[in-house]
């Protein structure tokens, strides 16, 4: 078994607490993603998995054996770094192989270990090339074979495609979660720890995403489920490209949202449940595929001054300022029709069905609850 549990896992550097005591289960076999923005302790955590950070208090579990003072060689795990990390005096063939060596098994066992590996990742036609001869992708996957070849009970990727262009990362991106799936299918050890900044990684690799902000955990879930129902704010925010739109807003007495002076109305049963939290202040959740266009001075609506628009092909981003509030709208191209736009002022009508309200004081997800 290939499990991963951390219990209650903090790191302090001096009197500054960069993980919060944090609790995250990681089954065998599972595709588990770390994401956040920069500073959110998210390759912290990873590296105290990896025993390259000491903890400082909780626990670490592989397999159901407590690692905390193992040594990084003796967990179980294998990692790829953000650099690649490759010795560039060694071809790739004697990269991957490395560790087999070490070991002193025996040349066919490292023989036939590196042609496997070599097949597996598609690169048998470079293993007699250098670090330095090699393009960025293929870099990674050399990267990625080392770390394959030495059958690790888990696998830690740290921003692994950061440096690759905006094209290479979405093929390696698919490479590396048809990986995992042929090792399942293979029956081997394939629980995957993947930290990366980006959101777009993170909802097309993961089976399921831990969402991180300044050493604590904001949610975990699979993809559809952050997406669709953020437990706070920070993740609605997060989640999501364009980033969901966020509007302060206040509970009117008669059950009404008001913003910049413009009113909402919501249905009763979740006018009620604003009622039971007792906020008053509260944050609109909307997302820019959730605003449409509408004709000018229709009711209901959201009216605003564009600032910028964005031509995308298929679709066009509208920035728009409502009373100060930035708000992005995402329409299809073919439903972009100036003659709604009335001197660089627009009206938005939002599927309200389709938002989420939060109280504004804890970032609680008040349309999520009972």
């Amino acid at each position: 078994m290939a499990r991963l549990q951390l219990k209650n896992l903090e790191k302090d550097y001096g009197s500054f607490r960069a993980v919060h005591g944090i609790n995250l289960d990681v089954e065998d076999g599972e595709f588990m993603v770390l994401v956040g923005p920069s500073g959110c302790a998210k390759s912290t955590t990873l590296r105290m998995i990896a025993g390259l950070e000491r903890i400082t208090g909780g626990e670490i579990r592989i397999g159901g054996e407590l690692v905390n003072d193992r040594a990084p060689g003796d967990r179980g795990i294998s990692m790829v770094f953000q650099n690649y990390a490759l010795y560039p005096h060694m071809k790739v063939k004697k990269n991957l192989s490395f560790s087999m060596r070490l070991k002193r098994r025996p040349q066919v066992e490292i023989d036939e270990a590196t042609d496997k590996v070599a097949g597996t990742l598609e690169i048998g036609a470079l293993l007699d090339r250098l670090p330095k001869q090699l393009s960025g992708g293929q870099a990674q996957r050399v990267a990625v074979g080392r770390a394959l070849i030495k059958k690790p009970q888990v696998f830690l990727f740290d921003e692994p495609l950061s440096n690759l262009d905006a094209k290479l990362r979405a093929s390696m991106r698919v490479r590396i979660t048809d990986l995992h799936k042929q090792l399942k299918a293979d029956g081997m050890a394939a629980t995957v720890i993947y930290v990366t900044h980006d959101q777009t990684e993170a909802m097309t690799m993961g089976d399921r995403i831990c969402v991180m902000k300044d050493g604590h955990i904001m949610q975990v879930a699979d993809p559809v489920t952050l997406y669709n129902r953020p437990a706070n704010a920070f993740v609605a925010g997060f989640i999501g490209s364009p980033e969901m739109n966020l509007i302060a807003a206040e509970l009117s007495g008669n059950g009404e949202l008001v913003t910049a002076g413009q009113t909402l109305s919501i249905t009763d049963g979740l006018a009620q449940r604003l009622h039971r939290d007792a906020a008053r202040e509260v944050t609109i959740g909307i997302r820019p595929q959730h605003l449409r266009i509408a004709p000018p001075e229709t009711s209901g609506t959201l009216s605003g001054r564009i600032s910028h628009v964005e031509f995308m092909g298929h679709e066009v981003y509208l920035y728009v300022d409502i009373g100060g509030e930035r708000v992005i709208a995402v329409v299809p191209s073919s439903q972009y029709d100036r003659s709604q736009i009335r001197d660089d002022h627009v009206w938005l009508s939002p599927d309200i069905r389709s938002a989420h309200i939060f109280n504004r004081m804890t970032g609680e997800n008040i349309s999520l609850a009972d």
